[in-house]
């Protein structure tokens, strides 16, 4: 098993929780159970996934829980934009790219595993 907290990505993925839920406070009390309530599970499933995966003992459960971090991480980001776009908040670039770096460092250790070892 592996410890999630020693992960590059567990970390970013931490902070994008946090940073979601401190700026998804100012959206509009009728979104609390639409896009409020939709980009806060996915961000709280893209760290979640990464800690089961890391719980997990083969290489391919840990491999698909990364992917389904990265899928949830993809799918904040869109919803972030979407929020953006109907000016529920001004805060919400900044999270965009911390979203797209926790994307891009999931993408890596993706690729790290499954390419072939020498």
């Amino acid at each position: 098993m592996r410890d999630h907290k020693k992960l590059r990505a567990f970390e970013l993925a931490d902070q994008v929780v946090m940073e979601v839920y401190r700026t998804t406070r100012a959206f509009p009390q009728e979104e609390l159970f639409g896009l409020t309530s939709q980009i806060r599970r996915a961000a709280v499933s893209t760290a979640s996934n990464i800690v089961e995966g890391c719980a997990r003992y083969s290489e391919a459960d840990f491999l698909r829980f990364l992917d389904m971090s990265y899928g949830s991480s993809k799918e904040v980001e869109y919803q972030l934009s979407i929020a953006e776009r109907l000016g529920y908040s001004h805060e919400l670039a900044e999270v965009r790219t911390m979203c797209d770096e926790t994307a891009k460092v999931l993408n890596g250790l993706i690729r790290s595993i499954r390419s072939p070892k020498d």
